[in-house]
């Protein structure tokens, strides 16, 4: 049987050659071209890189960003923000003498116990034996005790941002009028038999009581059981809420400070403390010092409390679940503070450093007794020898014998201020 031909159609044909052509020159026409931009990229060190790393004890180095300051014994201990911790021989405050430096990556915080220091590694915890401040070794690492918020999971911790010039290829058209945007953002980033513990200022995070060392994250309160100094045990995690800024030990209980309240704690049981209340306030930057039955606030609007007010507030704790607001007084940018028998000095950032007479706290904002203005303040410690200021130029002392008359005795510059 013969074959037939089959024959499409002349309409046919032409549509299927025009389609071939039409894509033809869309394939001839294709654009491939190159775009080039700047960025910033993450660089990444991961856990185990991290954990690899010497905790060295270092010669000396220069004071630049000074964070959180630590007296104990006659030894003061400055952090260098995500770098370490400077050790300051201060037996004369009058002529401090840095010893060395602790290289600790992504250190904030400290305290210490009995010889004992204690610091964190972004994630971990570490333990360092400063009996011989000639001889610091690290004795005690505690893994994957703390959140970062710069913690990759996958790649690890973020070191920084490295400013980075990009060239990729694009294939297809490209509009030029359209606005790409890339993510260029950096991190902000004396004896008595029992335990011996230093005393820190009203900005720490870090905390002893009862052998027991507690340290607060945004959101957290974490435990660590260290009646064996050198050898810290986490024990538990105690969710606080968001805003967390602060914590200060006193008479068995923690006043935790946050950017929306002072939150109390029971530590009669050190290892299961109980929330007892929480005094509310306007969104503010908030830490708290305490003495006697009285807790002195100070408030402040910042960068991360816009909505915040700028006031020193007193509140009376005696009955530690009901908190009660006594007074409050207008600051113009309170930061850290301490109190000293009937002193309280309070920060003011650019604004200074003031000393308030706090016999009567129904007054204290009419009862003035220095103000130095020459001095950008942070945070205050009032220590056995010397009031010890965190300045913007470095970290000053003064002798407070007379509060109303305040003396320098030393300042450490930073090194960009030499």
């Amino acid at each position: 049987m013969a074959m037939k031909t089959f024959r499409l159609p002349a309409r046919f044909v032409t549509l299927l050659l025009t389609v071939s052509a039409l894509l033809f020159a869309s394939c001839k026409d294709e654009v491939i071209r190159t775009r080039t931009f700047r960025t910033s990229v993450p660089v990444y060190l991961s856990v185990a890189e991290l954990r690899k790393e010497t905790n060295a004890i270092q010669a000396p180095q220069q004071l630049s960003a000074p964070g959180k300051i630590y007296i104990f014994g006659n030894y003061l201990f400055i952090t260098e923000l995500n770098k370490g911790i400077h050790v300051v021989d201060n037996s004369n405050p009058a002529s401090p003498r840095f010893t060395s430096f602790i290289s600790i990556a992504g250190n904030v915080d400290l305290a210490v116990n009995t010889n004992v220091l204690y610091a964190d590694n972004y994630v971990d915890l570490l333990a360092f034996d400063i009996s011989d401040p000639a001889n610091i070794h690290q004795v005690k690492r505690v893994e994957n005790v703390f959140d970062n918020q710069y913690l990759d999971e996958a790649k690890g911790i973020i070191l920084g941002y490295k400013d980075t010039v990009i060239t990729e290829v694009v294939r297809g058209e490209v509009d030029p009028g359209k606005y790409y945007e890339y993510d260029t953002h950096s991190p902000i980033p004396s004896n008595t038999g029992g335990p011996v513990y230093g005393t820190g200022g009203s900005t720490a995070r870090f905390t002893l009581m009862n052998s027991n060392l507690y340290t607060v994250s945004h959101y957290q309160l974490k435990l660590f059981n260290v009646s064996q100094a050198n050898n810290p045990q986490y024990t538990s995690t105690v969710n606080l809420g968001g805003g967390i800024e602060t914590i200060f030990p006193y008479e068995n209980k923690l006043f935790i400070g946050s950017t929306t309240g002072m939150h109390i704690y029971d530590a009669t049981n050190p290892s299961a403390p109980v929330k007892l209340s929480v005094y509310r306030h306007l969104t503010s930057c908030d830490p708290v010092v305490v003495k006697d039955k009285y807790a002195y606030v100070t408030l402040r609007s910042d960068n991360f409390c816009q909505q915040g007010i700028n006031v020193l507030q007193v509140i009376n704790i005696q009955d530690p679940t009901n908190p009660v607001l006594v007074s409050s007084f207008p600051m113009q940018k309170p930061y850290g503070l301490t109190i000293s028998g009937s002193s309280l000095f309070i920060c003011e950032g650019q604004y200074g450093f003031k000393v308030f007479n706090s016999a009567d706290v129904l007054t204290i904002g009419q009862k003035q007794l220095f103000e130095l203005k020459d001095i950008n303040a942070s945070d205050v410690i009032a220590g056995p020898k010397s009031l010890i200021v965190t300045g913007n130029k470095g970290i000053y002392q003064y002798n407070y014998s007379d509060p109303s008359r305040l003396k320098l005795l030393s300042h450490l510059a930073l090194s960009n201020t030499l």
